[in-house]
């Protein structure tokens, strides 16, 4: 049986690991053992992304890889950002006498930057703004040229990940602001469980170095989407605000998100990958989530 290595087996892969186990010899990386996943047969292999020295039974260990680890934050302050993690881990798989044939990262919609709404296809110029988004296309970059190694690397952009157990509703119950209609941007989502599913139909079936916008088939604005979390949970309407006035008042991360508008694309990840969405719109997953509470 082959063996996948998973960096970074959190929420979104753990969703999926038995179906995984089924197909390979499942490993992962970890920084301490975990019980739940050695229930689930995964091999664990202790080491740090942050620590180099740490990932060397990494090298040649693996068949194939899913990325999911996020980003580093630490960078040089006089260069662009630039994901460490990615950069040890591949400096790590080029030691080995073998190198995986197929690598699968789950990425962001952050790297297209703020399209003003437009329709976003993964032919679309890259324009990452933010330190997250920066370091995630350096990780993108990072990974192309390893995949010019006869390793076929398929490029999953996600946007925002929902689940029943993974929705902002602290943020509703707080009250925190959203921007009035008539200047709101549009949000992207996908579901936590089709994100793992599509992370499968990459390793099997992704283009080398093809990107495939993870995405379902939601239209909404991002206060429509809050709206709709509201309506159906029972909890108050965020206020409306001008941009401005929004800006100053949420979190610096939040409004990254929220000051940027997009409509991701997805029929390459429908047509190339052959995925069909479980969750085809938010309004499934929110349905399962309330019937399920």
């Amino acid at each position: 049986m082959k063996r996948l290595l998973i960096i970074g087996c959190g929420d979104v892969v753990r969703r999926v690991v038995p179906e995984l186990t089924r197909r390979w010899q499942v490993l992962a990386l970890v920084r301490q053992h975990d019980a739940a996943l050695t229930a689930l047969g995964v091999r664990q292999i202790v080491g740090d992304l942050d620590r180099p020295a740490s990932l060397r039974r990494l090298a040649g260990v693996a068949d194939a890889v899913i990325h999911s680890a996020p980003p580093s934050t630490a960078s040089d302050p006089a260069s662009a950002p630039r994901d460490l993690r990615t950069r040890h881990l591949v400096a790590t798989l080029r030691r080995g006498k073998s190198l995986p044939r197929h690598f699968v990262y789950i990425s962001t919609s952050g790297v297209y930057g703020d399209c003003a709404g437009a329709s976003v296809p993964e032919t679309r110029p890259l324009a990452a703004k933010s330190a997250r988004a920066l370091r995630r296309l350096d990780a993108e970059y990072c990974l192309r040229e390893f995949g010019r190694r006869n390793c076929c690397v398929g490029i999953l952009r996600a946007p925002g990940i929902y689940a029943a157990d993974r929705l902002p509703l602290e943020r509703l119950r707080q009250g925190l602001p959203l921007v009035e209609a008539a200047a709101d941007g549009y949000s992207n989502h996908i579901h936590a469980v089709d994100l793992g599913r599509a992370c499968l139909a990459a390793l099997q079936r992704a283009r080398p170095n093809r990107s495939y916008n993870v995405s379902d088939d939601s239209q909404l604005k991002m206060g429509e989407w809050f709206d709709l979390l509201a309506d159906r949970f029972h909890l108050p309407r965020a206020p409306r605000l001008p941009r401005a006035e929004v800006a100053a008042r949420v979190p610096e991360m939040q409004w990254s998100f929220m000051s940027e508008s997009r409509r991701l694309e997805n029929a390459r990840m429908k047509h190339e990958l052959g995925l069909r969405l479980r969750y085809p719109t938010v309004h499934e997953g929110i349905m399962e989530a309330t019937c399920s509470g």
